[in-house]
């Protein structure tokens, strides 16, 4: 035991001298290649971009870059300390202590290699920073060649000279990949354990850090690498259940944030804004919705439904939408496409869907009569069973309710919305002039062949 110390001291003397003096050669270059803190941070892009409500407040996430899934920047400050201290204890013991390169754990593998011990890198988290900063130095299929490693080595040193600690471990926990597509703390935080990098506990903590080395290992190779981990924190208690853990983790899709961070009042509208304007990865666009009017449609559309579904008093109502527009400067204040987790079709923009008008031609149905001085608000309309023949045979009408209200006034029809009275003020208008009105210009239908049978016009103007 004591015959190597002089060798491992002599190969710490020998490497170290072998080292500075390739990187003196390269150091002119690495002025000029390496960016700095601020521009690494300037530069970070998120894979979604955010819909932000008039007031710039966020309204919805949507993925823009489908290569790989990244969160917002994270500050150290917002790193849990049982996340940083796993990162120190698994990936560079001596982080605080060295200037880049941590000639002791060189020395260290150099002698380990040399005798066919178990291989060991001997990078520090700034070597692996630099290899992430710079294409060419980072690592082919976890290969690294004497070139890159040198390169690794010298580009540490220089970081280190010119950022401080804390922004060098930043950067790092915000440009590592982690697992498949997911790269930096934020989104593997948020999609695997469905909180925020500062809400990390230490199992999680971990099972995190542990993807590091193996990104696609098994749960079983994954908990058995953050075991270890624990120990070395003190904290071996929390190894029971780690591998069922994992595999309940690891199970999970990665391709959606789960934390409040991830907002979604408004897919539909979002998901229009981004095929008319396709905008890219990090990119805010600001909107006339107003959040709290969103959330108060999002809100009062699911209420309403429930209400609507209430067992005994079904009205039958499967789904619905919300459009909020100020009159005044014709803004959209809110924009709800769906009832959302209550829908069968939540994806489906129902407020741009085309459907039959129905009821929403009644009144101007109505207003025609009225001005041809067929009707007045008081006229009594006949509500009860009609047959109406056409040449495909009989239409018969029905209300939505299936029942039948007997003689009732024109206010009244209106007012309940009945089918048959409709049907009935639409024979005394004649159907052509009715279609002829609904197809003007004025009521913004486009301009199609109008319907000349009562059949046909009846079926656009209501809903049975």
């Amino acid at each position: 035991m004591g015959a190597a110390t002089p060798t491992v001291v002599w190969s710490t003397r020998w490497a170290r001298s072998l080292l500075v003096t390739l990187m003196w050669v390269g150091s002119i270059s690495l002025a000029h290649a390496v960016p700095s803190f601020d521009e690494v941070r300037q530069d970070w892009r998120a894979s979604d971009w955010i819909l932000l409500d008039r007031h710039g407040e966020p309204l919805q996430r949507l993925r823009a870059d489908m290569q790989a899934q990244r969160g917002d920047w994270v500050t150290l400050a917002d790193v849990s300390p049982a996340f940083r201290q796993a990162l120190i204890v698994s990936e560079d013991k001596r982080f605080y202590e060295h200037s880049g390169v941590d000639w002791r754990g060189v020395a260290a593998a150099a002698w380990g290699n040399l005798w066919h011990s178990r291989t060991r890198g001997a990078s520090t988290l700034t070597m692996q920073l630099a290899g992430l900063l710079d294409d060419d130095l980072r690592p082919s299929a976890r290969n690294r060649s004497v070139t890159q490693k040198i390169g690794q080595a010298a580009t540490a040193m220089w970081l280190e000279q010119r950022w401080r600690k804390d922004q060098i471990l930043e950067a790092y926990l915000n440009l590592v990949p982690f697992r498949g597509e997911l790269v930096g703390i934020s989104a593997v935080s948020q999609t695997l354990f469905g909180k925020l990098p500062i809400g990390l506990d230490a199992r999680e903590s971990a099972l995190a850090v542990a993807l590091l080395r193996a990104p696609n290992a098994a749960a079983a190779r994954v908990s058995q690498r953050a075991c270890g981990m624990l120990r070395d924190m003190g904290q071996a208690s929390e190894c029971n259940g780690l591998e069922g853990y994992a595999q309940l983790v690891f199970s999970r899709p990665a391709s959606v944030m789960t934390t409040r961070d991830a907002v979604n009042l408004a897919p539909h509208f979002a998901r229009r804004v981004f095929g008319e304007s396709r905008p890219p990865a990090g990119t805010r666009i600001t909107s006339t919705l107003d959040v709290n009017l969103q959330r108060m449609a999002v809100t009062t559309l699911q209420q309403t439904l429930r209400e609507l579904g209430t067992p005994g008093r079904s009205r039958n109502v499967q789904d619905g939408a919300i459009v909020v527009i100020d009159n005044a400067s014709g803004d959209i204040l809110a924009w709800v496409g769906s009832s959302g987790p209550l829908s069968s079709a939540a994806q489906v923009d129902s407020v741009m869907s085309a459907r039959q008008a129905g009821s929403t031609l009644k009144p101007f149905l109505y207003a025609q009569a009225i001005a041809e001085q067929r009707l007045t608000a008081a006229s009594l309309l006949d509500d009860s069973p009609i047959d109406l023949p056409t040449g495909g045979g009989l239409y018969i009408p029905q209300n939505y309710d299936r029942h039948f209200k007997g003689w009732v006034s024109a206010r009244t029809a209106l007012g309940s919305s009945l089918n048959v009275p409709a049907v009935r003020t639409l024979v005394m208008v004649t159907p052509r002039r009715a279609a002829s009105r609904r197809h003007s210009s004025r009521w913004g239908y486009p301009s199609r062949k109008a319907a000349t049978t009562t059949a046909s016009a009846l079926r656009s103007a209501v809903r049975t």
